[in-house]
């Protein structure tokens, strides 16, 4: 495997593990510059890159090019403007295909400059379903009543559901009429926010976010435990709330799920409209490929389809990478694409051996989710704040970790089964009558399931 083809391999599994703005903003222009001696050289584009990528993606950039090449030991990042050299037939190959499987990733790359948005994220391109139904129709009312409903609007969900989508078209459709729309990432606010403070640039940071009409921030949560950028965050996010100006915010989680978030931040969040995206049934899966192919000018057998949709569940940016893996095979074989070449291409999805739940990550999970401690989870007080978070944390026990009654109890101080019996269907019954109450129950089994 040469550099080329090391780094685009590398660049497909961190995709995955990141929020699209955030793979977009850091890995946008990195390559290989050179490996040697088990030393592989990462170029960037500048210093800010340089920093970033060691300090917050290293692990994650070195997990992906290890596995693919064990003799990689370290990762050096240096700064480098100019593009790779094309030294292999291979990467002739990418070269000359790169609009179209190589770069399929950074598609959203193509930006407006003063508003940062991609034009192809539109409504017309996301795909409605049962999962994504109410956000959908919550973010149409915003894009028709700027900062007259639904202010802020926070859209929260899994990894890869079509947060920044929604996000986006909001944006472009709100753009096309004039409105002064900026958007943004958090963990681009708070780099913007450092810089000011250090080129003592503060009032003119100030007063760039306070005249806007929009302000789109996705990934609002990495501004949890950063205090200063929440202190900024706050008085901007009032500058604009008093004027009527439109807030836009996404997170992987609701607001009181964001550890270390500050209690008044957590307060406005919450003073909107809050609605979550979940996983897509088969029905939207299939769609959403559809919607793909037409957009990339293909065809695939129905069958093929059939089976992407089947072998990916949970992220339909990983759902998007399986399908352009498949195109990318057939247009490499100049040949067509039948299901039994799929299914081999695809292997890999289907025999993900699946993690085990611990008890120390359910434990773990209930009480960041409750916010309180873990031995408050385990131990004997019969607050209602404490009592709820333990029966969620035993009927989890028993529904996703398949334990006995007696285990469970003897888990929470030696209670006898008929405790935990009855808890189990005490939440049973609180999902099957409380719409918000089940949504909190396939977060948390969301957080268990995850990295």
């Amino acid at each position: 495997m040469n550099e080329q083809d090391l780094w685009q391999a590398a660049l497909n599994e961190i995709e995955l593990q990141l929020s699209r703005a955030n793979f977009v903003t850091w890995f946008k222009n990195t390559y290989i510059a050179s490996k040697k001696g088990g030393v592989v050289h990462v170029a960037v584009p500048n210093a800010f890159s340089k920093e970033w990528l060691e300090n917050k993606y290293n692990k994650y950039i070195f997990k992906a090019l290890r596995d693919r090449d064990g003799e990689v030991k370290e990762i050096k990042y240096v700064i480098e403007n100019k593009k790779p050299l094309v030294q292999t037939a291979k990467a002739q190959e990418y070269k000359h295909r790169d609009s179209e499987e190589t770069q399929l990733q950074f598609e959203e790359l193509q930006v407006d400059k003063e508003t940062n948005l991609n034009p192809k994220y539109t409504f017309e391109s996301f795909v409605v379903g049962p999962s994504n139904e109410l956000a959908h129709a919550a973010a149409i009312s915003v894009a028709k009543k700027p900062g007259l409903v639904y202010n802020p609007l926070f859209v929260y969900g899994g990894v890869g559901l079509g947060k920044t989508h929604l996000l986006q078209a909001v944006g472009n459709r709100l753009a096309s009429k004039d409105k002064g729309v900026v958007y943004l990432s958090s963990e681009r606010f708070t780099s913007e926010f450092i810089s000011a403070i250090q080129n003592h640039g503060i009032e003119s940071f100030k007063d760039k976010y306070r005249k806007i009409n929009v302000l789109i921030i996705d990934d609002i949560q990495f501004i949890a435990g950063k205090e200063q950028t929440q202190e900024e965050f706050f008085h901007t996010f009032n500058a604009l709330h008093e004027q009527n100006k439109q807030i836009i915010l996404s997170s992987d989680r609701p607001p009181k799920a964001i550890p270390t978030l500050e209690e008044r931040l957590r307060s406005r969040f919450e003073g909107g409209m809050l609605v979550d995206i979940g996983y897509p049934d088969y029905e939207t899966r299939v769609a959403i490929l559809k919607t793909k192919i037409k957009d990339k000018n293909v065809s695939l057998d129905k069958e093929v389809i059939n089976h992407i949709a089947t072998s990916v569940q949970r992220n339909i940016r990983e759902l998007e990478g399986a399908l352009n893996l498949v195109i990318a095979s057939s247009k490499l074989n100049n040949n067509e694409m039948d299901l039994e070449r799929a299914k081999k291409i695809l292997s890999h999805l289907n025999h993900r051996p699946a993690k085990p739940i611990t008890h120390k990550k359910l434990f773990q999970v209930v009480s960041n989710f409750y916010e309180i401690k873990e031995k408050e989870l385990l131990g004997k007080n019969r607050k209602r704040e404490i009592v709820v978070p333990r029966q969620v944390a035993m009927f989890l026990m028993r529904k996703e970790m398949k334990s006995s009654y007696p285990s469970i109890g003897q888990r929470f101080g030696g209670k006898d089964h008929t405790t935990v019996i009855h808890a189990c269907e005490k939440i049973e019954k609180e999902m099957r009558e409380n719409n918000d109450f089940e949504q909190e129950l396939g977060f948390i089994k969301q957080q268990l399931y995850s990295d």
